[in-house]
């Protein structure tokens, strides 16, 4: 099954048992430092982070492979009058995104991995920009997850990469298997 129907497929799972889930708990408890501004966020699913960081002043562009899940997040950001401009892209060719250096207040990065796409980030956030990002990690007891080693970091692999950055919030957590960093470009 090629990438979009698999997603597709989990989407249409997830909307049919569906509650309104919250935003991501670590991004929220960021939110002293969520001023507003333009975002991206990549891998944006069902869009619960576009839909919180929209009330938050922020110009969201919520991105995915989902057909399913983009035309979701539309109905959510008109039914709720939000900032929400959410596109279909294949994150494997995200040169699509059009995105200009040093354009971009924050990127946030939920539970995706595609390491070729870190310098692309690095070169969009604006200076004492923001990126958020979470993923799975190859976590000591990792027997309890699912997903292929080919999209886990490494343990500190996040410090390492955005170690020249101001970190404000890293966590690995052994139990649920993953890492989130929050960091500010400076």
């Amino acid at each position: 099954m090629d990438p979009r129907n698999k997603w597709n497929s989990k989407y249409k799972n997830r909307l049919n048992d569906f509650e309104q889930k919250a935003p991501n708990v670590r991004l929220t408890a960021q939110s002293n430092y969520l001023q507003g501004g333009t975002a991206l966020d990549l891998a944006c699913g069902l869009g619960v982070n576009s839909l919180w960081l929209a009330t938050l002043g922020y110009q969201v562009q919520a991105v995915d492979i989902s057909d399913v899940a983009i035309n979701y997040v539309k109905e959510q950001a008109e039914k709720e009058q939000l900032f929400v401009e959410a596109k279909l892209c294949d994150l494997s060719d995200w040169h699509n995104l059009n995105v200009k250096e040093n354009s971009l207040d924050l990127i946030v990065i939920t539970y995706y991995l595609d390491r070729t796409i870190f310098p692309y980030l690095k070169s969009s956030i604006k200076e004492d920009g923001y990126l958020f990002m979470e993923t799975f990690y190859m976590s000591p007891q990792k027997d309890r997850q699912t997903v292929s080693d080919q999209f886990k970091l490494r343990s500190k692999e996040l410090l390492s990469e955005f170690g020249d950055w101001q970190v404000l919030f890293y966590e690995e957590h052994e139990q649920e298997g993953r890492q989130t960093i929050f960091v500010r470009k400076s």
